[in-house]
């Protein structure tokens, strides 16, 4: 789950990029139980903490594999040297780790460059393969085969400035309803801030309504994806959202050009009243001049106190299909994987677990975290897994679609029609 702030054009070459790492090599897997390891792990901009983590971990291993090494290198975060990277492993098996992390929409295209192994078997008999969700492993699933481990999770839910609300006398919302017409008093009452901040460039803010109104991106039928962004369900979805760039909520002049990343620096630097934000933007909302005076509850539904379904992003942990040591791979990525790290990762750099029972005791531990957790287990939605999604998203199908509704440059009927078309194209190889 990444904020997207880059030109459409360079947002365009660095996703294309990611979708074609490359074929990897026909060099068959191995299962020498000696040598080196080689784990690739995403950089961070403060490395040191998860770095101690890591390495409490690789002692772990070493204690029950004393003849194995393992080498750990971090990798960009940035979409276009990290796509690089995997072409180049992906390409050359000797320069390929053996264990890596990588984002989970980034799946589906790594497993039809023949780069992942099929890791089904090995996770069936994990001891803790049944403390992961449903919709989480799915989210790993190509053609019934799994190729991923979900190790963290972010979920977006509704922050609010509580000192406003409280001022205004106003609850926070449990409906579409409550949340547009809290937004409408808090701009009506304070003309300076917006009663959302919502971004016309922002994919994983807008979705959650499509899907809260029954609406999909594209539904899977015969083993092959079509564009369902047109239905009368998504077309709802689309209005609702786009309904929210109103100049008594967020004005389109200001909002319609607003990303993900721009949403936040809004509610942090306190010019908006409400935004849908993701438990990893803690930091910087805390940095902001509303520290201390907001709160969060899930982001409600269509209903009186349901939950709109949130993207389920986060990063995986997986094993190259070319690697000469899969079951030491294995053995790694189930430990750094499992419960008792995903923990210490929490406490060291705030990434949410994939884990059910994990989860339970980050909350105990933090009860701030509980919105997104009943944001999670009221159950979260995921992009297509095809591969072509990264064509889609790389071609700003989704914010596009958005824009020209809330610019007026065409109605929601055709705005999703538009899409649907450059959809169903992307899935059809065009």
């Amino acid at each position: 789950m990444k904020i997207r702030s880059l030109a459409a054009v360079a947002v365009a070459g660095i996703a294309l990029a990611a979708c074609a790492p490359g074929t990897a090599s026909k060099t068959k897997s191995a299962d020498d139980q000696t040598g080196t390891l080689k784990v690739w792990l995403y950089d961070e901009a403060n490395r040191a903490p998860k770095e101690k983590v890591v390495g409490a971990a690789v002692a772990d291993f070493k204690a029950a594999h004393p003849k194995v090494n393992i080498e750990v290198g971090y990798i960009p975060t940035d979409a276009g040297p990290r796509a690089e990277k995997m072409k180049g492993a992906f390409n050359d098996p000797n320069s390929a780790p053996d264990v890596v992390e990588f984002g989970n929409t980034d799946l589906f295209g790594y497993v039809q460059a023949g780069g992942l192994a099929d890791i089904s078997g090995d996770l069936a008999n994990w001891s803790e393969a049944g403390d992961l969700p449903k919709d989480l492993k799915d989210t790993t699933l190509v053609d019934g085969k799994v190729y991923g481990l979900p190790w963290w999770l972010g979920l977006r839910s509704l922050y609010y400035r509580t000192d406003v609300f409280t001022e205004l006398g106003l609850k926070p919302p449990t409906s579409y309803a409550e949340l547009v017409d809290a937004a409408k008093k808090v701009r009506q009452a304070k003309p300076d801030m917006l009663g959302i901040a919502v971004g016309g460039k922002y994919t994983f803010g807008g979705l959650p309504f499509l899907w809260a109104n029954g609406g999909e991106i594209a539904t899977q039928q015969g083993g092959k994806y079509a564009a369902a962004i047109d239905s009368p369900q998504s077309q709802a979805g689309v209005k609702a959202y786009t309904d929210l760039f109103a100049k008594d909520i967020c004005p389109p002049q200001q909002c319609a050009d607003l990303t993900g990343g721009k949403t936040v620096e809004a509610f942090a630097a306190g010019t908006a009243g409400m935004a849908i934000l993701p438990n990893s933007s803690r930091s910087a909302v805390e940095a902001g001049t509303a520290k201390g005076k907001y709160a969060v509850v899930p982001l409600p539904g269509t209903a009186p106190g349901s939950i709109a379904p949130a993207f389920s992003g986060g990063n995986d942990l997986g094993v190259m299909k070319s690697s000469q040591h899969r079951s030491l791979a294995v053995d790694f990525m189930k430990i750094l994987g499992g419960k008792k790290y995903q923990l210490q990762m929490f406490d060291a750099m705030g990434n949410l677990p994939t884990l059910a029972s994990a989860r339970g005791d980050v909350v105990a531990k933090d009860p701030w975290l509980k919105p997104f957790i009943d944001t999670l287990n009221a159950g979260t939605k995921f992009v297509p897994k095809d591969a072509a999604w990264a064509k889609i998203d790389s071609q700003s199908v989704v914010p596009t679609m958005f824009q020209k509704v809330i610019t007026g440059k065409s109605d929601v009927s055709g705005a999703t029609g538009e899409a649907k078309t450059v959809i169903d194209n992307a899935f059809a190889g065009k």
